[in-house]
């Protein structure tokens, strides 16, 4: 069986070099975003990347998206930092890196519970405004809530939230790694300072969950 990821975010930053990796890992990979020129950057040269037009804080347009791509085996989801300004609304800054990510996780995940297997990423940035900050911790409380909730049912969960200025390269390798083993990750030295965190909820003596083949 071919494995889906569907990737949210994918036309620039850490969502397109998410989209790019996973293409050539042999993933089908429906990419999304609301920018159609940097979705088509993305699947350049890529004939299994399959670009589509979404505003994941509209459920009708996420209904719409998972109505097509069929099962999930990995979600990834990376909404842009917010908007460079002395203070983002904070409204808007909920709506685009807490409320959008957390309505596609709600409507993707019972797919993946039912086949007992998938992965759930959330890439929210840290942010230097009182906004950003608060998004960023309401995804991750979300997350880690949902992957208490849900343990022992073959579904992975992780969110990070790089600081400013990290590689996105540095990033996806983080989490990578992160689905291997169980804990707190931090980026090996060598890039820019600072941990990415990663919050994880696994039952004890559990493996990390695997997409289906």
């Amino acid at each position: 069986m071919r494995r889906t990821a569907l990737v949210a975010g994918a036309a620039r930053g850490v969502g397109a070099l998410a989209a790019r990796r996973l293409a050539a890992a042999a993933w089908d990979v429906v990419a999304v975003d609301t920018d159609e020129d940097g979705l088509a950057a993305t699947a350049l040269r890529s004939p299994n990347t399959h670009v589509r037009t979404c505003d994941i804080t509209d459920p009708a347009n996420v209904a719409d998206i998972l109505g097509v791509t069929g099962a999930v085996h990995r979600l990834v989801i990376a909404p842009p930092p917010s908007a460079a300004a002395p203070e983002p609304v904070l409204d808007e800054v909920m709506r685009g890196a807490f409320l959008g990510p957390a309505g596609l996780v709600r409507t993707a995940l019972p797919g993946m519970l039912e086949r007992g297997a998938g992965e759930v990423i959330v890439i929210v940035p840290s942010g230097a405004s009182p906004a950003a900050a608060a998004a960023s911790a309401a995804a991750r409380a979300y997350v880690e809530a949902l992957a208490a909730e849900q343990r022992g049912r073959g579904v992975a969960f992780r969110f990070a939230s790089p600081p400013a200025g990290m590689p996105d390269r540095l990033v996806l390798d983080a989490i990578d790694r992160s689905l291997a083993r169980p804990g707190e990750v931090r980026v090996a030295p060598g890039g820019t300072p600072g941990p990415l965190r990663l919050a994880l909820r696994r039952p004890r003596g559990a493996r990390a969950s695997a997409p289906p083949r």
